[in-house]
């Protein structure tokens, strides 16, 4: 077993890495309304493709990320890398939809290649710092959420959408590359059975009751996430808007909010503060979609709901994993894959939800659709900060 040591330039790598392969179920969401074009679909088929990618995110999850805990992760992740490189390759290709939408849900089980990361680095972390450390590898990841949403616009606007899923390509196998020569080997496993493996991850489920109410924060908060992110293209691409692609793209930078919060909230964590965080997460989720609602038709009120909904989503993330880590060290691979199963099948339901609503209400109703996600994420936030803080 490598050294319980993690230096901050693989630090470094290790976060850069996670934000280019999850940037992968991001760089459709500005584009919707050309895609919508491109294969001659309506709304809800168009939305319904960022529904199939975390589908197929919450299988790479549930059946690939647990091999974590089975075989040498170095190894592991840089076949994930690899096959995600293809995946993306071969969606620039495609022009029917049907097979576009059966690739889509590929690239979302190929794109799991960081939810293998956290929990290799979690590992090599030390004690009392853990937190701090999957801050910095949550500040990779929403550095490559917003910027993917950002360069998408961009990129597009010179080479087309297929020419963004070109550009991932590259960058996805030069990532492969590095980590095949930076990442440390791991001690030989013991071995458990594939099918057992997956399946104790859903039995950790029933076994950690902290597991069970951080994987309901994690689901409702990404759902109310999945809802802004699906509709908003289609909301700044109409009137009184009528953005291009590069203008909503630009949007995305205003998750620099969510790296903020998730390091503060990392530092909060290492500090057992867990509870004030969680609370306060989920009021910025469920507040965010009132100010979204107020603002439908001013750019700056919207940017502020976007900002105040990504400090939400991210802060509630870092504090949960930081949790859940703590549970059982020996399975960290299957704590994060079944957290992470239950957080994208939230997001699914989420965007899906969305799509449906905002074809029939419009902004408004996918504004009251977040709104309600998030209310059922501050009453239980509500209770237990209520409850700890009599027990203490």
């Amino acid at each position: 077993m490598p050294p319980r040591t993690l230096s901050r330039s693989l630090t470094f790598v290790m976060a850069v890495a996670i934000g280019v392969i999850v940037a992968n179920l991001y760089y459709l969401q500005p584009l919707l309304h050309e895609v919508k074009r491109d294969f001659r679909t309506n709304t809800l088929g168009a939305s319904v493709l960022i529904t199939l990618m975390q589908v197929g995110y919450a299988a790479g999850l549930a059946f690939v990320v647990p091999l974590g805990d089975l075989i040498p992760r170095r190894r592991l992740v840089v076949v994930i890398f690899s096959l995600a490189a293809g995946a993306m390759l071969l969606g620039s290709l495609i022009h029917s939809y049907v097979l576009f939408a059966i690739l889509t849900v590929f690239v979302g089980l190929a794109s799991v290649g960081g939810q293998t990361i956290i929990p290799f680095a979690a590992d090599l972390a030390a004690e009392g710092q853990r937190g701090r450390v999957i801050a910095r590898l949550m500040t990779g990841l929403l550095s490559g959420v917003l910027l993917s949403r950002t360069l998408s616009g961009v990129v597009s606007e010179a080479v087309g959408w297929r020419g963004v899923y070109v550009s991932a390509a590259v960058l996805l196998l030069l990532m492969a590359v590095v980590l095949r020569l930076v990442l440390p080997t791991e001690a030989p496993r013991e071995h458990v059975p594939y099918l057992r493996l997956v399946s104790s991850s859903f039995a950790l489920l029933g076994t950690f009751p902290e597991l069970r109410r951080r994987a309901w924060f994690g689901a409702t908060v990404f759902a109310a996430n999945s809802v802004l992110w699906t509709t908003l293209a289609f909301h700044l691409s109409s009137a009184p808007f009528h953005f291009s692609n590069g203008v909503i793209g630009l949007f995305g930078l205003l998750g620099v909010a969510g790296v903020l919060a998730a390091n503060a909230a990392g530092h909060q964590a290492d500090r057992n503060r867990n509870e004030r965080s969680t609370f306060v997460a989920a009021a910025l989720v469920a507040g965010s979609f009132l100010v979204l609602l107020l603002g439908h038709a001013t750019v700056w009120i919207l940017g502020l709901g976007i900002v105040l909904l990504d400090a939400g989503v991210q802060g509630m993330n870092i504090v949960n994993q930081s949790i859940i880590y703590t549970l059982a060290p020996d399975m960290r691979s299957r704590i994060n894959s079944i957290y992470m199963v239950c957080f994208f099948t939230g997001a699914s339901l989420g965007s899906l939800a969305a799509g449906f609503i905002y074809s029939r209400g419009g902004w408004t109703g996918a504004c009251e659709l977040g709104a309600a996600i998030g209310a059922i994420t501050v009453v239980p936030a509500l209770w237990w900060r209520a409850k700890a803080n009599s027990a203490g």
